[in-house]
């Protein structure tokens, strides 16, 4: 379980967070919300570490994230998946060698052992005899779902997935959030999702927090959304024809 409390972070004289407090919970998809500015990519680069917060704090497990030594915030990642924004691979790397990459990183695995472990995150998201092949040689769903492999190589406690259908069809974005909602509950990670994609909140959201002008304006889950009368959320929620069409 991931614990956020009091985070604020500022660019300038720009407040992009201000005093989010929340928590992503083990063996769910917590989905993170809201319209572009809204601070949730912001948010997410806090937990992952890309950005330090100006304030607040951010526990794994009870452990303390931020205000430590880079040495312990390492140990830490270790333990992360990161599946980034239009997948993020390596293009001069084979598929194996952008699924091996984090083994290479974070494990003293032998070479048998690393393309065993490769060879079953590929079969894991439904990809086989694609090996050898380059990134420019796949289509963008294969590569997202080389990217998920990737991410779940290390065996992460944590998965963080930012904008996971950006650029991809309706039906492929379904199958990308299946598969993520399926290794989610069969390994119990605990999941982070950026997405502002409606079609996302209502299939996989078991958790949600909706981000506003940087705040924290609602937290529920895909049963309680499209109930809701907070106007803000009502806006996002209601303002894509898709999730018009969905409670017809």
């Amino acid at each position: 379980m991931i614990f956020v409390k009091n985070i604020s972070k500022s660019f300038a004289e720009r407040v992009v967070l201000d005093n989010i407090s929340t928590s992503f919970e083990k063996g769910k998809t917590n989905l993170i919300i809201g319209q572009s500015g809204s601070g949730k990519t912001v948010l997410m680069k806090c937990c992952i570490g890309l950005l330090d917060p100006d304030g607040g704090e951010i526990l794994y497990d009870n452990r303390p994230f931020s205000g430590i030594s880079e040495k312990r915030k390492q140990d830490i990642r270790k333990e992360m998946g990161v599946l980034f924004q239009g997948g993020a691979l390596f293009d001069s790397f084979t598929v194996e060698q952008n699924v091996m990459f984090p083994l290479n990183m974070f494990t003293d695995l032998s070479n048998e052992e690393k393309l065993e472990r490769v060879n079953f995150c590929l079969k894991r998201v439904n990809l086989v005899n694609v090996n050898n092949l380059y990134p420019s040689e796949i289509s963008g769903g294969m590569m997202k779902r080389v990217a998920i492999a990737r991410a779940i190589s290390n065996s992460p406690s944590y998965l963080f997935c930012d904008e996971p259908n950006s650029g991809l069809d309706p039906k492929t974005a379904e199958v990308i959030d299946e598969l993520i909602s399926e290794i989610t509950q069969e390994y119990n990670i605990t999941t982070v999702i950026n997405t502002h994609d409606m079609n996302s909140v209502l299939q996989i959201g078991q958790r949600i927090t909706f981000l506003y002008n940087g705040r924290l304006w609602w937290e529920g889950d895909k049963n309680t959304i499209l109930d809701t009368d907070n106007p803000e959320l009502r806006d996002f929620v209601f303002s894509t024809e898709l999730t018009r069409r969905i409670i017809k």
